[in-house]
């Protein structure tokens, strides 16, 4: 029971154990999402997007857990400082977006049908790109799990480099359709998948900025082209 400080923690790390499983679970769908539009498999592009339902699952699971843990802490008024309810706090929030992510896979995985009408390779930056991302996912859930604001700042960093590879598609495609060795729906399709990769690494920065406040206390926003820790005023229990 939740109603002293060891048993709050001990159902906080069991609730630790289940999203980092979870983060797992998302990014063997988004390999799956993205090895389907390589391949121009939709049958593969159809187990992605079944695997959603697992996640699902397990982020209502993870949720109820959480409200559950809180709610019988509270009645049976146990003293639960800031440090342990930022932790449960953490772990509601990185759910939330790992769902996010899972959606964006489904989304990834239902382009493959119109890849595969139009027929275009997809180019190698774009390989090194979803590389990127998935090592991304990988290092943000492992921060999450240990509670290394290191590797969570190396996530913050990595954003950076997602959005560059972005810019450098839409830039050879652009070159591409001025000299008409390209089609605008290929051209359309690329700038979809880069953004949907862009909007992965931004959920999992939302995650890292968690996982650095849970640690340090410290607060990190992003401003134009880098990360800053800004001050924040100082709370009791903490």
């Amino acid at each position: 029971m939740p109603t002293t400080p060891e048993g709050f923690a001990q159902r906080t790390q069991t609730l630790k154990g289940e999203i980092v499983e979870q983060g797992g679970r998302v990014q063997s769908m988004l390999e799956a999402a993205f090895a389907a539009a390589f391949d121009r498999d939709e049958a593969k592009a159809k187990a992605a997007i079944g695997m959603d339902d697992a996640v699902d699952a397990a982020d209502v699971a993870i949720e109820q857990r959480c409200v559950q843990v809180l709610t019988e802490a509270t009645r049976g008024g146990a003293e639960i400082d800031a440090r342990q309810l930022r932790e449960i706090l953490t772990i509601v929030k990185a759910n939330n977006e790992l769902e996010r992510i899972a959606d964006v896979a489904v989304d990834l995985a239902e382009l493959v049908p119109a890849l595969g009408k139009i027929g275009t390779p997809l180019p190698d930056t774009f390989r090194v790109m979803t590389n990127s991302v998935i090592g991304i996912v990988r290092d943000v859930n492992q921060s999450l799990g240990r509670n290394d604001p290191a590797l969570a700042n190396i996530v913050l960093q990595s954003q950076h480099a997602v959005t560059a590879f972005k810019a450098a598609l839409l830039r050879e495609a652009e070159q591409k359709l001025a000299k008409g060795v390209t089609t605008p729906d290929f051209a359309f399709q690329l700038h979809e998948m880069a953004s949907m990769c862009e909007i992965i690494a931004d959920h999992c920065t939302n995650i890292a900025e968690q996982v650095i406040y849970l640690t340090t206390g410290a607060i990190v926003r992003h401003m134009e082209t880098s990360w800053v820790e800004i001050s924040r005023p100082p709370q009791s229990g903490s």
